[in-house]
C-alpha cells in the first residue's frame, strides 16, 4: 500500500473516509459506510457454488440476505453454512428463517468441539475457475454486515490462489469432520434448549441501531409487521405440517409472544379466513393485527349486530357465528373459509366453539393458546389430533428473551382459615369465599404490601365482583387511585374496560381490580404488578393472569408478583407453576418439596414465606391413595358431563396427573379393564351385566391392553366393527376399504407420510394397503391367537363373540374402546416426542 492510502486507515481520521476512498480500496473493507453487504450482494450474483463460515447467525443478518439466498436456491446454486452453537450466540429463529427461505438447498451445519474456540468469519464465493473470499471479522448480523466498525478483507482466487486454496481446505475439513448436520430434528433440540446469553443486552441494541440508522439513511418506514423470534420457528413448523397433509394443528405459546400476528402471517397463502374469539375486544384487537398483514384484504366483524358477509377475513364470536341460522349453507357453506384461526383455543371443548369447528371444513385450522391444559379438565390436544405444531412456554419465552423475567412473593395470609370456607365440587363456594375474603385487616395487608414496592401500573385479580369492587374502594380511598372492571358493575368504583384500560396507559389510575374480564386479549405492557387476592384453584387462570405482566416494554426489567396464600386446597402447586412448565412430575409435586432455583425460569426470583412451606408439606402429606383419587375423579367427570364416561371420555377429561400416575401402575388402571371398574363401583347399566366375565368381556380387555407402536390395528378393528353391524369375516376388500378410509384423514396419515416406505400412501391402491395390513393381522394371531384366526382366505374373529353380533352394549363398548385407543396412541404421541426432543 502507498503511505496515502495507509493514513486512510488511521484510528483518528477514519469517520473522514468518503465513498470514493472507500471504493478505491478495493480488497479491504473496514466498515461505518463502507458495507460489507454491498460486496456480498455483487459476489451471490455471480457465484455458482457458495461456502459462508461464522461464528454465529442473527435474524437481523438472514434477512439482510434474504433476496440472495432465495435467488441462489432458485438459480440451483449449492450453498453450505458452518456455524456456532457455542454460549448461544446463535440464534435459533435465525436458523429457521435460513431454512424457511432455502430448504434442502443449505447443507447447514454446527461445528461441534465444544473443546476449541470457534471465531472465523468467511464467505467463499466461486464460479468456475474465479472466486473471491471474504475473511475478517463479520458475523451474518446486520450490524456486522452493515455500519458496524468490522475489517474484511477480499481474497481474489486467481490473484491469490494459494491462499484461497488453503482457506478453502480448511473450511472443507471443518464442514465435512468437525460438524453435526443441523436438520429439523437437531434445530428443535438447540430452539428447545437455547436460552438467551447475558451479553445479549449490548448486541440487540447493536442491531436495533444499526436497523433505525440504516432505515432512516434509505428513507425506508421501519416495518414492524413481520414475523420475528418465535413467530418465525411457529411458521416454519406450520408450513412442514401442511407439507404432510396436516389439516388442523395447535400452536402452544406464552402470553406476549405474538400469537394473532402469526395467524395473520400464517394466513398469507389462503384467501378466505375466519377468526374466531369469545370477547369483542379480541376481536377488534385481531383485526388491526390482521391488517398491518394484510393490508390489501378487506377484514369484516361479525357479532351482535355487526354481520359483515362479504368480508375475506371475517373476525367473529363464538357466540353469534356458532348460531344454526349462520352454519347453513345458505349463508356459509361448510368450505366457506380456507382457513380458520380459533384464539384462546383452551376453550374449544365447549358445545359452543366444536359446534362451529364440527360444521366447518376449511384446507386448515390452526388453534391458538397460551395454557392448553384444559380449562375446566377439557382436552382441547384432542381437538387437533395432538398435532402440536410448535411450544413455548412461559419458561422458555422468558429464557429467550420475549418476556421478562417476574420477581415472585408468596405473602403469608393468615387473616382468612380456609377450613371455615364451604368448599363444593372442588371450588370454594362464591358468597363463602368472599365473605372471607372482604375484611379490612385483609385489605390492609396488600395494600401495605403494595405501597412496598415501586409501580405504576397495577393489576388485582379478586374472587368476585364485589370483591373487586370491595377493592377498588378500599384502595381508592388510602390514597391510590384504582377501580373495578367487573360485569354488571354497581359501585362507584367500577369503571367500563376500556376506559378503565385507557387511564391506567395514561397512569391516570394506579390499579385495576378485575375477576377474570383480563385473563386474555389485554394488552398493556407496561404493567409492572401483579396481585393475585383470590385462593389459586385453576393452573390455567394462574398462568393466563401472570402472562399479563410479562409482556416487555421499555425500560421495564421484570415483573413484580404479589400472591396472598393461606391454607386453601391446592396451595402448594404454586411454585410447581411458577416453573412455568408444561408438566410437573407427580413425585415431586407429592413430596411437598419446593423446586430448586434451577428450574425456574432465567432471572426470576423466588420468595416465599417460611409458614407457606410448612403448609405445603402438610398438603402433600394428606394426599389421597391413587384408587380413591381415580374414582373421585370419575364421578367429577360424570357430574360434569352429565352422564357417565365412556373410556374415550374419562381419557380425554381426566387430570393430567391422575392419569400419568394411573397409567404407569397397571392394576389401578381401570382403562385396562373399565368394563370390570364400572362393575366394582356398581356403575354397569342392566343391559350391561350380561357382559361381565364372558368372552366379549375378554375381548374388550384384550384390545384395551393390546401393544400399539402404530395406528394400524384401528382400522382393522373398524372393519370388524363395520359401523355397528359386526363381521366375523373379512374379504381382503373389506380391510383394504378400511384402510384407505382411515387414513384418508390427514391426522392419521401422518405416520405413514413420515415414513419413507409409505409416505406415497395417498395413491396407494388395494395391494399397498393389503402389505400394511399384514403387519396388524399377524401380531392379533400371534398376541391374541383366542379372537383372531385366518381361513379360506378371510381374516377372521372367533366363532364365540357371534353370540354378542347383535348386542348393542357389547356394539357400543367395542366403538368406545377403538376411540380410546386411537385417541391414547395420538396423545402418547405427542408426549413422547416432547421426551425425544
Amino acid at each position: 500500500m502507498t503511505d496515502g492510502i495507509k493514513s486512510n486507515y488511521d484510528l483518528l481520521a477514519i469517520d473522514k473516509l468518503n465513498e470514493k476512498e472507500i471504493e478505491q480500496s478495493n480488497n479491504c473493507i473496514a466498515g461505518d459506510k463502507d458495507y460489507l453487504i454491498k460486496r456480498l450482494q455483487s459476489a451471490f450474483r455471480k457465484a455458482t457454488k457458495i461456502d459462508i463460515i461464522v461464528a454465529f447467525l442473527m435474524e437481523s443478518g438472514v434477512k439482510l440476505l434474504e433476496s440472495e439466498l432465495r435467488e441462489a436456491v432458485s438459480r440451483g446454486i449449492p450453498v453450505r453454512i458452518l456455524t456456532g452453537n457455542y454460549l448461544n450466540i446463535t440464534q435459533p429463529h435465525a436458523l429457521y428463517k435460513l431454512r424457511d427461505i432455502m430448504g434442502d438447498a443449505v447443507d447447514l451445519r454446527f461445528y461441534n468441539n465444544p473443546a476449541k474456540s470457534f471465531h472465523p468469519k468467511a464467505y467463499i464465493f466461486e464460479s468456475g475457475e474465479e472466486g473471491e473470499l471474504f475473511i475478517g471479522s463479520s458475523n451474518i448480523s446486520r450490524s456486522a454486515l452493515t455500519d458496524g466498525i468490522e475489517w474484511n478483507y477480499r481474497l481474489d482466487k486467481l490473484s491469490n490462489p494459494e491462499d484461497f486454496r488453503y482457506f478453502k481446505e480448511v473450511f472443507e475439513d471443518l464442514f465435512l469432520n468437525h460438524s453435526i448436520i443441523v436438520d429439523d430434528v437437531e434445530l428443535k433440540r438447540y430452539s428447545k434448549n437455547w436460552v438467551k446469553p447475558k451479553l445479549y443486552r449490548t448486541i440487540e441494541q447493536a442491531e436495533e441501531a444499526s436497523e433505525q440508522s440504516n432505515d432512516k439513511q434509505e428513507n425506508k418506514v421501519i416495518s414492524i409487521y413481520e414475523p420475528r423470534g418465535a413467530q418465525i420457528e411457529a411458521l416454519y413448523e406450520l408450513k412442514k405440517l401442511r407439507a404432510e397433509g396436516i389439516e388442523k394443528a395447535l400452536v402452544v405459546a406464552a402470553t406476549g409472544i405474538g400469537k394473532t400476528y402469526l395467524a395473520a402471517f400464517d394466513s398469507r397463502e389462503f384467501d378466505k379466513i375466519l377468526f374466531v374469539a369469545h370477547r369483542e375486544e379480541i376481536l377488534k384487537q385481531a383485526e388491526q393485527s390482521f391488517r398491518r398483514v394484510r393490508p390489501n384484504k378487506c377484514t369484516g366483524l361479525f357479532y351482535s349486530d355487526r354481520k359483515d358477509f362479504d368480508a375475506e377475513i371475517l373476525f367473529a364470536t363464538v357466540q353469534t357465528i356458532g348460531k344454526d341460522e349462520y352454519l347453513n349453507s345458505s349463508v356459509f357453506s361448510d368450505r366457506h373459509f380456507d382457513y380458520i384461526a380459533v384464539d384462546e383455543f383452551h376453550h374449544a371443548a365447549a358445545d359452543s366453539y366444536k359446534k362451529i369447528l364440527d360444521y366447518f371444513k376449511p384446507e386448515f385450522m390452526l388453534g391458538l393458546t397460551a395454557t392448553p391444559e384444559r380449562l375446566d379438565n377439557k382436552d382441547v390436544f384432542a381437538l387437533c389430533d395432538y398435532n402440536v405444531a410448535y411450544e413455548v412456554r412461559m419458561d422458555s419465552a422468558i429464557n429467550k428473551g420475549w418476556l421478562v423475567p417476574f420477581r415472585y412473593y408468596g405473602i403469608y395470609d393468615e387473616t382468612v382459615n380456609y377450613e371455615n370456607v364451604e368448599y363444593r365440587n372442588g371450588k370454594y363456594e362464591e358468597k363463602s369465599l368472599e365473605e372471607a375474603l372482604m375484611i379490612n385487616r385483609r385489605a390492609q395487608l396488600i395494600l401495605d404490601n403494595y405501597k412496598a414496592y415501586k409501580t405504576s401500573r397495577a393489576l388485582g385479580f379478586c374472587s368476585s365482583r364485589k370483591h373487586a369492587e370491595y377493592m377498588a374502594e378500599f384502595f381508592s380511598k388510602n390514597g391510590v387511585k384504582a377501580a373495578a372492571v367487573v360485569s354488571s358493575p354497581s359501585g362507584n368504583f367500577s369503571m367500563d374496560r376500556e376506559e378503565a384500560v385507557n387511564k391506567l396507559k395514561k397512569g391516570e389510575i394506579n390499579v385495576i381490580f378485575s375477576v377474570d374480564m383480563f385473563n386474555e386479549g389485554l394488552d398493556i405492557p407496561a404493567v409492572d404488578l401483579v396481585m393475585f387476592l383470590r385462593p389459586t384453584e385453576s393452573p390455567t387462570v394462574f398462568l393466563q393472569q401472570l402472562g399479563r405482566g410479562l409482556r416487555r416494554a421499555a425500560g421495564k426489567n421484570y415483573l413484580n408478583v404479589l400472591d396472598f396464600i393461606g391454607n386453601y386446597k391446592k396451595a402448594n402447586l404454586i411454585p410447581f407453576l411458577l416453573t412455568g412448565k408444561a408438566k410437573i412430575p407427580a413425585k415431586v409435586k407429592a413430596s411437598g418439596v419446593i423446586p430448586s432455583e434451577e428450574e425456574y425460569p432465567e432471572d426470576c426470583f423466588i420468595h416465599i414465606d417460611f409458614r407457606l412451606v410448612d403448609i405445603f408439606k402438610r398438603m402433600a402429606e394428606q394426599t389421597k391413595k391413587l384408587e380413591d383419587k381415580i374414582i373421585e375423579e370419575f364421578y367429577r367427570i360424570k357430574e360434569d358431563l352429565g352422564h357417565r364416561p365412556s373410556r374415550l371420555e374419562l381419557l380425554t377429561y381426566m387430570d393430567d396427573e391422575i392419569y400419568i400416575n394411573m397409567k404407569s401402575k397397571a392394576k389401578v388402571n381401570v382403562l385396562n379393564d373399565y368394563l370390570g371398574f364400572l362393575d366394582r363401583i356398581e356403575e354397569l347399566e342392566e343391559e350391561e351385566n350380561g357382559l361381565v366375565g364372558t368372552v366379549a368381556h375378554d375381548f374388550l380387555k384384550k384390545i384395551e391392553t393390546t401393544v400399539m407402536t402404530q395406528t394400524y390395528k384401528m382400522p382393522l378393528l373398524l372393519a370388524f366393527y363395520n359401523k355397528g353391524r359386526l363381521k366375523l369375516e373379512l374379504t381382503d376388500k373389506d380391510i383394504y376399504e378400511n384402510f384407505r378410509d382411515f387414513y384418508n384423514r390427514g391426522s392419521n396419515g401422518i405416520d405413514l407420510l413420515r415414513n419413507a416406505s409409505t409416505k406415497n400412501y395417498k395413491s396407494f391402491g388395494e395391494k399397498e394397503y393389503l402389505r400394511i395390513a399384514k403387519n396388524p393381522k399377524d401380531a392379533f394371531i400371534n398376541g391374541a391367537s383366542e379372537f383372531f384366526y385366518e381361513k379360506d382366505g378371510l381374516y377372521c374373529l372367533s366363532d364365540k363373540l357371534a353370540d354378542f353380533k347383535n348386542n348393542s352394549q357389547f356394539l357400543r363398548h367395542f366403538k368406545d374402546t377403538i376411540g380410546y385407543r386411537t385417541r391414547r396412541f395420538y396423545k402418547e404421541r405427542l408426549e413422547s416426542k416432547d421426551e425425544d426432543i
